[in-house]
């Protein structure tokens, strides 16, 4: 056959001509080779298991496997294979045998906070949990001041070494804490799988930042007869306060970071997900975490409060909504001891930009799991959809049957592409925020609800078309998308809208044109922009992630900035010719 004709209408047509040209063109094609007259016929025909068989090697020496897709920098965590039987039984098994056992939340309402610090305090899997009272809290900090000091003369090498022994501990506890995701957090098994990964990859990178950066004293310049040395330390005891969406990976983030720059840490985790939490306190324990280092304290809003008024605190790291970020940065800033560091990812009015030159099938796709799954639950989800007019009917029809597909359902199921919100809050927030679109905006599509639930915060993915950017009063977080049109003379005013937001998290682009790509992403003032792809699931050590504006403070998690914060600079200046004169400068020759 020397006829290659695709059939179709020229708006479909094109765009797959353009790709099948670059992929047929290239010289190993073989609708090239088949032309090249000084090829011999049996070289184009050739059988490609007798070739196969020829190679010393199959794996390409220059294509890493999947666990050295980072090279020397760090090992890639491990992931699962859904689309393998075998692998998701015997995950099933796994995750079955912690499934059983009963993993309730209780609210204690005596103070039993002093021994939550504890391994023991999960060792029978009861599974109740007593939250800590505010008055547990100078305790947990004196202790925590009393063990920095030691944990910060270890070094970060040592301190990197217990990185890794975690970061083990993760991935070999893997089934069990996807089990608790999927019961305490409503996690699909893909989004668990992520979270243990996510976890397991910020502890790596951490440390190999760590052996970098903070292992070693600088050596500066400076005249003959002197030394001047620069020395990274931990600045004292850290609070890291850590959101319910990502229980577990941010949770692992914000304290493994603050741990190895040489910090005690007291973690207080979401009041909607502690058991998560509590046991990767427990694995951290034993990698070797002091239990006085790491000091777990589950408990409600006024737990956080007493720790951040505390004047003893050197710093916070939080992940949550901007107004608590404000009240922990008022409260920090109206406290007389030493000024605090804060550092804070806010939520974000996320936004994704679609000329009419971009691929409707990839569009809608992005667009799916950018804005659903998840249940819309991540800081980074979409929001807001802006479509140029050309193309706006179109991508609409397209999200309407793609959305009529979504499956809501158990969590634990495979075949579940959505489970449900997190709690009762925020399934009246969303159900609220749905009867005002019912009547200011236009219902695109609602994903089916099935009949038979179990027991649980159910909401239907839902699409609406608005008119302006003004219409929104804020975040809606969950699986709610906003769609507007917008003409292609209209883009700038659609950028300066997004940007009096003030927000500014994440971004989407969909355009095929490459000035068009450059010209918003370089516009819009977000801390991740993503081109042509969704716009969620940042990697760790590939897309550093934060925000700007009312979205966070910086520096980005896992980036090169991040263990930098949680330091303090000190600098050492030695005069060496004081003793014996100046040995270095006398030993030079003529």
């Amino acid at each position: 056959c020397r006829v290659y004709a695709p059939v179709g209408n020229h708006k479909d047509l094109l765009p797959y001509l353009v790709r099948r040209l670059l992929e047929n063109g290239a010289n190993t094609s073989f609708v090239n080779r088949i032309v090249d007259e000084k090829l011999p016929a049996e070289e184009v025909v050739s059988d490609p298991i007798s070739q196969v068989e020829g190679l010393s090697q199959i794996r390409h020496p220059h294509i890493p496997l999947p666990i050295d897709l980072f090279g020397e920098h760090r090992r890639n965590s491990r992931g699962i294979n859904f689309a393998s039987e075998q692998a998701t039984a015997a995950l099933g098994e796994e995750m079955d045998e912690f499934g059983r056992k009963s993993w309730a939340f209780t609210a204690a309402t005596d103070d039993q906070g002093a021994s939550l610090s504890s391994p023991a305090n999960l060792a029978d899997r009861t599974g109740a949990v007593s939250w800590c009272s505010p008055e547990a809290v100078p305790d947990a900090i004196e202790r925590a001041l009393a063990a920095q000091s030691e944990w910060d003369r270890r070094g970060a090498g040592d301190r990197a070494d217990i990185l890794d022994a975690i970061a083990k501990a993760l991935e070999d506890n893997r089934a069990e804490l996807m089990a608790l995701c999927t019961r305490e957090a409503g996690k699909t098994l893909p989004d668990g799988i992520a979270e243990v990964r996510e976890a397991a990859d910020f502890c790596r990178y951490y440390a190999r930042q760590a052996r970098d950066h903070l292992a070693c004293a600088i050596e500066l310049p400076g005249p003959t007869g002197e030394s001047n040395q620069l020395r990274h330390h931990g600045r004292g005891v850290f609070v890291c306060i850590s959101p319910w969406n990502f229980p577990l990976a941010i949770f692992t983030g914000q304290v493994v970071a603050a741990l190895v720059a040489g910090n005690s840490v007291i973690a207080k985790p979401a009041e909607q997900t502690p058991l998560i939490a509590l046991r990767a306190v427990e694995l951290m324990h034993r990698a070797g975490v002091p239990e006085d280092v790491l000091i777990g304290m589950p408990g409600d809003g006024a737990v956080g409060s007493a720790l951040t008024s505390d004047p003893r605190i050197h710093g916070v790291a939080f992940t949550g909504s901007t107004e608590t970020a404000r009240i922990i940065n008022r409260t920090l800033a109206g406290r007389d001891g030493p000024l605090a560091t804060l550092i804070a990812e806010t939520g974000g009015q996320n936004a994704m930009i679609v000329d009419s030159s971009a691929l409707p099938e990839q569009v809608v796709r992005d667009v799916i799991s950018s804005a659903f799954h998840s249940a819309g639950q991540r800081c980074s989800a979409l929001r807001i959809l802006c479509l140029q007019t050309d193309i706006a009917d179109r991508v609409l029809t397209m999200l309407s049957g793609a959305m009529r597909e979504i499956r809501v359902g158990p969590p634990g199921l495979l075949s579940t592409d959505v489970g449900p919100v997190i709690d009762s809050a925020q399934l009246e927030m969303l159900r609220s925020h749905c009867r005002r679109m019912d009547e200011q905006a236009r219902l695109i599509a609602r994903a089916p609800l099935p009949e038979e639930l179990p027991e649980g915060y159910w909401f239907a993915p839902s699409a609406y078309e608005i008119s302006a950017l003004d219409q929104l009063d804020g975040e809606i977080f969950g699986p709610v998308l906003h769609v507007l049109r917008y003409r292609a003379r209209d883009l700038d005013r659609i950028i300066d809208q997004i940007n009096a937001t003030g927000y500014g998290l994440t971004l989407g682009v969909h355009s095929r044109i490459d000035r068009v790509q450059q010209y918003v992403a370089g516009r819009v003032k977000v801390g991740n922009a993503y081109v042509n792809r969704n716009m969620t699931g940042a990697v760790v050590g590939v897309q550093p992630f934060g925000g700007e504006g009312l979205s966070g403070t910086g520096p980005k998690a896992g980036g090169p900035q991040y263990l930098f914060r949680f330091t303090t600079e000190r600098t050492r200046t030695v005069n060496t010719a004081a003793v014996g004169g100046n040995a270095s400068l006398l030993a030079l020759s003529d």
